[in-house]
């Protein structure tokens, strides 16, 4: 606590709370010296209110609380980015953030990828790689996740990286054919991977 600088915004620092699975941004409070050290100490986050100038636990009434995963404050130590798991809804109107936006997982580049592999699927023809591997059906899909699956062994039992990522490239991309070929997509397997987490 003593490297956050309280003294800038009247003994107030913003605290930014981002969803640690999905990486939205849920909502914007403000935190003061209290209202931190409660933070740390409960793991449930715990806001200033301006309003009701007294502390308020998001959470306290609803029961939808924040539970920290961790907290991080900027180069200028008067701003913080809390990452939680939400217990519910975060917005007092029930939407999950408080910019009314549905939780999606973010994988970025992934992401991307994924929605280029479904619009080739769906377009069909063989003016693509993905269309053309499509149209040899699920068991050519899947043996070349295969293929993909032993060179990436070969390659991480060698001592040249750069052809272990290139194969470990491969290998995903081939395997996110796979899922969208059998109407399967990351959200899909991320559910059964939380659900191990647990």
């Amino acid at each position: 606590m003593e490297s956050i600088d309280f003294t800038k915004g009247d003994g107030l620092v913003p605290a930014i709370i981002q969803d640690t699975d999905t990486l939205q941004v849920l909502m914007l409070g403000y935190m003061n010296a209290e209202a931190y050290e409660k933070t740390v100490q409960e793991q449930k986050v715990t806001f200033f209110s301006r309003t009701k100038n007294r502390l308020w636990t998001k959470g306290e009434e609803s029961g939808n609380f924040l539970n920290v995963e961790s907290i991080q404050f900027d180069c200028d130590r008067d701003t913080l980015l809390i990452r939680v798991k939400p217990q519910g809804p975060t917005c007092h109107l029930g939407s999950k953030t408080c910019w009314s936006e549905e939780h999606e997982t973010r994988f970025g580049v992934l992401r991307d990828l994924e929605n280029v592999i479904s619009q080739r699927l769906a377009e069909g023809g063989n003016d693509s790689y993905v269309a053309s591997l499509k149209s040899k059906g699920i068991e050519k899909i899947a043996q070349k996740v295969g293929e993909e699956a032993v060179e990436t062994v070969i390659e991480a039992l060698r001592n040249n990286d750069e052809l272990f990522l290139n194969e470990s490239a491969d290998l995903l991309f081939h395997y996110l054919i796979l899922l969208q070929a059998k109407g399967k997509n990351l959200d899909d397997v991320l559910k059964i991977l939380e659900g191990r987490r647990r």
